[in-house]
């Protein structure tokens, strides 16, 4: 794999590149009494154009207790099929922006969100990423193994895809 760090809008196309392929990530966020991240699975709604990340989730869960307390997060996103890895820290603001509700509001939210939009529980989380790293194969599983198996028997490199920093 060559390295390619990217800046700016370049990092920014690429983070929202790869996210729009991964609905979901491991959200962690980290609990002060605890040596241990508390990690969950999230679906975001959107990568805006400033590269921040968002989701809707509920204030009665333990995350929302979490970031509450400390709102450094990180988020681990891959496509295993495409051989597609993505690793964010950032930090994390919550909020009850009805805007935001409203244009993220879908059939798959409603199933965790009984009273509807209305309900007096969804929070806005916005994570703005202050570090991330990426590693994209640009093929599938299948043709990286290929190409690896080729390297190995001709002693010819091959490209493998690119990994680098993202600085936003």
């Amino acid at each position: 794999m060559s390295t390619e760090n990217l800046s700016n809008q370049d990092a920014i196309d690429k983070l929202s590149d790869m996210i729009s392929d991964i609905d979901i990530c491991m959200f962690s966020a980290f609990p002060n009494q605890s040596f241990y991240p508390h990690t969950v699975p999230m679906s975001r709604q959107e990568v805006d154009e400033s590269g921040n990340i968002w989701f809707l989730f509920s204030s009665e869960s333990e995350l929302h207790q979490f970031i509450e307390s400390n709102s450094k997060v990180s988020l681990s996103f891959s496509d295993v099929g495409s051989y597609k890895f993505l690793s964010i820290n950032g930090i994390a603001t919550i909020s009850r922006d009805q805007d935001r509700i409203a244009k993220y509001w879908n059939k798959f939210v409603e199933v965790w969100f009984d009273k509807g939009k209305e309900d007096p529980n969804i929070r806005i989380l916005k994570v703005v990423p202050k570090e991330a790293y990426y590693w994209d194969n640009k093929t599938n599983k299948l043709m990286t193994l290929l190409k690896v198996a080729t390297s190995a028997i001709s002693g010819e490199k091959m490209d493998l895809g690119k990994e680098g920093s993202l600085e936003i």
